[in-house]
């Protein structure tokens, strides 16, 4: 395999991010895993470990590792397309220790510290941010995240005032920087309920939504770029597009959100039709993809990265776009909200838009990082395998997920007479709970796989390549 060096060395600092964001990722499927399992097995780890608790480390680790993986993606992309080292790579390494400290010390907290006790340790007496779903964060971690995040835009928008200004750092940093500005909401905390869930989903929908649209599509974009040669040109024109139509559908999609929260009825019309029009963007997602593999100039050696690319726009396009549409018109969403659908939706929304993304990012900048333009064929193999195990996990999760939800409101929702009880009607759904378990299971399976690859050397075949070409190129 043919070696290679960095063009920047402050892109270094991105491999610390990188590990981390793996290494958090692991918790996160573990914790997700024993959620599934205590479905089934309701005193699974109690008193220990209790259901809200598993499910609150569970997402506050998929948050915090995706801002791993996103902050690394910076800090490998921004120089390169600036092509100027990073403003402070010092800055960045000190951040990475301070933002992993707060996160393990959180999650710690949530496991070793009951909840209320927690809240009142850390202040939230005196500024109540604490007890809302993924923003369940103490005052003193939501303070640091800001902070880091502060520190780490700084040190970007630096890099790229000084360099060359592109689409994709531009977009990029648009999409960072309005991540940090919509965060600010989780410390607005109003009594009135109504305000409350208007600035939960300003932070949740505008994030998911919205800016991280924005970072997906020039990640994306980014892969595609070095990986198939195709003019910049072309690849910019697309995520213009794919920009603009994320932009307008997503915060005015929000008002999907708003149909039964007590806000006026004009949010039925006005989040029915922008949601209707939210998977768009992710249809030309897919487009854009296929059309760049198929108009390659080159086959770059990373084909695992290429894989993980397309299959970021496939699978988002399914999870983001499909499974979402199913339930975002009112007089759907008034059956099927807070359902089992739901959950389907979440978690193949979140696996193909963002997941797959930082891991496309992952498989191309890693190899780079460790001195080789890509992985030996043998641990691409391994990765290849580890996209279809972990994605076909996936799928049996969705489906299971879709099934109960569908069963769900049957029996629950739909019914104006003689509707079965909650906890009834969870007793019906146990065979979609442990179907949920078994996709959990191989999921966990692909994703060891995908860690294996990173320990996987070359053949000897390869071996013997790489030292004729060397040698070849010491003679020229």
């Amino acid at each position: 395999m043919q070696a290679t060096t960095l063009k920047y060395p402050s892109q270094s600092v991105s491999k610390l991010y990188f590990m981390a964001a793996i290494g958090l990722f692991v918790g996160q499927i573990v914790f997700g895993l024993a959620l599934g399992l205590q479905y089934v097995i309701g005193d699974l780890m109690f008193p220990a470990i209790p259901f809200n608790i598993a499910r609150m480390v569970h997402t506050n680790l998929l948050i915090i590792w995706l801002l791993f993986g996103f902050m690394g993606a910076a800090y490998f992309i921004v120089p390169e397309e600036s092509e100027t080292d990073l403003y402070s790579p010092l800055l960045a390494k000190v951040l990475f220790w301070i933002f992993l400290a707060a996160g393990v010390l959180t999650i710690l907290g949530y496991l070793l510290v009951p909840y209320a006790t927690l809240a009142e340790m850390t202040g939230n007496d005196m500024l109540a941010t604490m007890g809302r779903e993924f923003l369940e964060q103490p005052l003193p971690t939501k303070l640091g995240i800001v902070a880091v995040c502060l520190g780490f835009l700084f040190n970007i928008s630096m890099t790229v005032l000084k360099g060359r200004k592109t689409a994709i750092s531009m977009v990029l940093l648009m999409g960072l920087w309005g991540l940090a500005l919509m965060f600010l909401f989780s410390f607005v905390n109003p009594s009135n309920l109504v305000r409350d869930k208007m600035y939960w989903w300003f932070v949740v929908h505008l994030w998911v939504e919205g800016t991280w649209e924005l970072i997906m599509a020039s990640l994306l974009a980014f892969v595609l770029v070095k990986t198939t040669g195709v003019d910049r040109e072309v690849i910019d024109k697309w995520m213009y597009m794919i920009v603009a139509f994320a932009l307008i559908t997503g915060i005015l999609g929000t008002g999907h959100h708003f149909y039964f929260i007590g806000l006026p009825g004009y949010w039925h019309w006005v989040g029915g039709v922008f949601s209707a029009m939210e998977p768009i963007p992710f249809f030309m997602m897919t487009m854009f993809a296929f059309n760049m593999v198929q108009r390659r100039r080159r086959e770059h050696p990373n084909q695992a990265a290429v894989l993980w690319a397309v299959g970021t726009a496939v699978i988002g396009f399914l999870g983001a776009g499909l499974w979402g549409f199913m339930h975002t018109l009112s007089p759907v969403n008034y059956y099927t909200h807070g359902s089992q659908l739901t959950a389907a939706h979440g978690h193949l929304a979140f696996y193909g838009a963002y997941v797959l993304v930082v891991i496309a990012i992952i498989s191309y900048a890693m190899p780079i990082l460790r001195g080789r333009e890509a992985n030996p064929q043998r641990a691409q193999s391994v990765e290849m395998w580890s996209f279809w195990i972990m994605s076909i996990g996936m799928g049996v999760m969705v489906l299971a997920l879709s099934g109960a939800g569908v069963l769900q409101i049957w029996l629950q929702r739909l019914p104006t007479t003689g509707a079965m009880s909650f906890m009834a009607t969870q007793d019906q759904l146990t065979f979609f709970y442990w179907a949920r378990v078994a996709g959990g299971v191989g999921f966990l399976l692909g994703l060891l796989a995908y860690l294996s690859s990173f320990f996987i050397g070359p053949s000897v075949d390869e071996k013997s390549s790489s030292s004729a070409t060397g040698a070849r190129l010491q003679r020229a």
